[in-house]
């Protein structure tokens, strides 16, 4: 006699299997930047393409509905600390693409459903980084140079001390101002990309916790934690920072980034997107509101995790910069914490190939997903049908 079974999750019925999981071409898990718009751009390019995307959360929450919505491509310390771990054409062709990216997400989905704003981004040297300050502005007509031709514009930077009164800053000595830089919705960019994907007949299924993906002769099968398995053509790994958690990626690490938003102040003194310590703290203006983040390099080992949730240390430091730097001279309330995954490594170009027959991998986005995020998807698209 059958025993009873001990799992009480459901079992994928009939016509679950039939209705919504049969015949599908191309199985996207992951629905953040890159997934959904992989998603998007092999339907515009093979319509006929049943395309799923697999999604555990009720929202893709790894990075792309959390992060700080810079429209940018690297501040002047990030950009000569790359230069320092890479050769200068890989810094410059990773310039490209992250502009490139920006321009295309900007096309596909329109300035004002992004609520893109150019306002300009601002670093920020305090009292006793003079040293780091001066090695910028040896380099900025060499920088300026460099990414005219790619940006198509000159003197992007620019010294800005004449700012620091203005904005009100507190023991900040120098100022540098990147002309090119923008500032993006983030809530209003992932959701005209999941309306774009819904209005292609794409079916993107929330909930769907996939524990392992499997290859096989002619197709992958892909099984959630909860013992639902499904068939693929070909998969598509595209949840970035947990992307390990599937697959064997030594070169893609999580990164926590924890991030609070203020309650909206009054009088609010300046307006643009802020980078602080090569870019490891990152400041903006949300309205009225101030949104802070970053820190992680305080706690690197603590901070490598796929983990949501925020730290004393980290809370403390941020809280410390946005009293004694950012606004010494307001008092401000805090409304909301949190966090979000990033995908990271020693190298910050992203990773796109496959790691066997059917299934790819589009990750590593290095923090800069709202920039590269869009060619990167477009990239796994065209080579997932066409290899």
């Amino acid at each position: 006699m059958e025993k009873d079974q001990k799992n009480t999750a459901p079992m994928m019925s009939y016509w679950e299997r039939e209705s919504f999981f049969k015949n599908i071409d191309v199985a996207v898990i992951g629905s953040g930047i890159v997934g959904l718009n992989a998603a998007i751009s092999l339907k515009e390019q093979h319509p006929a393409l049943k395309i799923v995307i697999l999604d555990r959360g009720m929202l893709p929450i790894g990075a792309s509905t959390r992060n700080a919505g810079f429209a940018c491509f690297g501040s002047m310390t990030e950009l000569l600390d790359d230069l320092n771990k890479q050769g200068e054409s890989e810094v410059l062709q990773l310039v490209e693409k992250r502009w490139k990216g920006l321009m295309r997400l900007r096309e596909r989905l329109g300035d004002d459903n992004l609520q893109f704003e150019r306002k300009g981004g601002f670093e920020i040297f305090k009292e006793d980084e003079s040293q780091s300050y001066e090695s910028c502005v040896d380099r900025m007509d060499w920088m300026n140079k460099q990414l005219a031709p790619i940006i198509e514009t000159h003197d992007i930077f620019s010294k800005a001390d004449h700012l620091i009164d203005k904005f009100q800053f507190g023991k900040v000595k120098h100022m540098i101002r990147n002309q090119a830089e923008g500032q993006i919705n983030t809530g209003k960019m992932m959701r005209s990309l999941l309306n774009l994907a819904q209005s292609l007949a794409i079916e993107i299924f929330n909930g769907f916790d996939v524990d392992r993906v499997e290859e096989n002769s002619t197709y992958v099968d892909i099984i959630s934690k909860n013992n639902w398995r499904i068939k693929a053509n070909k998969a598509l790994i595209a949840n970035n920072g947990f992307a390990s958690q599937l697959c064997d990626l030594p070169d893609v690490l999580p990164a926590r980034n924890q991030v609070l938003i203020t309650q909206p102040i009054e009088k609010l003194p300046f307006a643009g997107t802020f980078h602080y310590d090569s870019g490891y703290f990152y400041f903006r203006n949300v309205g009225k509101r101030i949104l802070l983040g970053g820190g992680r390099h305080l706690a690197k080992a603590a901070e490598q995790t796929d983990e949501f949730g925020t730290s004393l240390q980290i809370k403390t430091a941020l809280q410390k910069l946005l009293k004694e730097v950012i606004l010494p001279n307001h008092k401000t309330e805090i409304d909301l914490w949190w966090s979000g995954i990033l995908g990271v490594g020693q190298q910050k170009n992203p990773i796109i190939k496959f790691i066997s027959p059917n299934v790819m991998v589009a990750v590593r986005l290095g923090g800069m997903g709202v920039a590269i995020g869009s060619l990167v998807g477009e990239e796994a698209a065209s080579l997932i049908m066409n290899t």
